[in-house]
């Protein structure tokens, strides 16, 4: 195996093992400039761009470095630099959300105050019939015996 000395293949192993550890595939640059262009306010990036950084080529600006950490929940300088030899990621605390949740967050808010509410009011009722279901599909034994008196 070959020794990795530049530091622009260095950032892209740690960019693919912060992808992996964040469930997102390391292999696919399409995915990664979807994702990316999701989270930056800034011009998007191209599916090239993506691909440089995950093979090495390039190394992103800082703007983009920035959203790079804060989307993967990593420190920035780690990112960037890397750190101690041992090689791993410091853990991730925050949600992790797939680019669906945040286009549904992000279409939520496109609507007006009234239509959210109605929105919010409509979740509520699904998590409660959902709840009611995991109630209903209970054995009679394992349901307490005022529960079952009233059914």
């Amino acid at each position: 195996m070959r020794k990795i000395t530049n530091e622009r293949e260095r950032f892209s192993l740690r960019l693919q093992q912060t992808l992996r550890n964040a469930h997102h595939s390391p292999d696919s640059p399409t995915e990664l400039a979807r994702d990316f262009n999701i989270r930056f306010a800034g011009r998007p990036i191209t599916v090239h761009a993506a691909r440089k950084w995950l093979v090495g080529e390039a190394i992103p600006t800082q703007d983009k470095m920035r959203t790079l950490a804060e989307w993967l929940h990593v420190p920035i300088d780690w990112l960037r630099f890397g750190g101690d030899e041992s090689g791993s990621v410091p853990s991730a605390t925050d949600p992790v959300f797939k680019s669906a949740e945040l286009k549904m967050i992000s279409d939520l808010q496109l609507l007006d105050e009234h239509h959210q509410m109605m929105v919010r009011e409509f979740i509520r009722i699904l998590l409660h019939a959902n709840g009611r279901k995991r109630t209903s599909a209970k054995t009679v034994d394992e349901m307490p015996a005022a529960e079952i008196a009233m059914r």
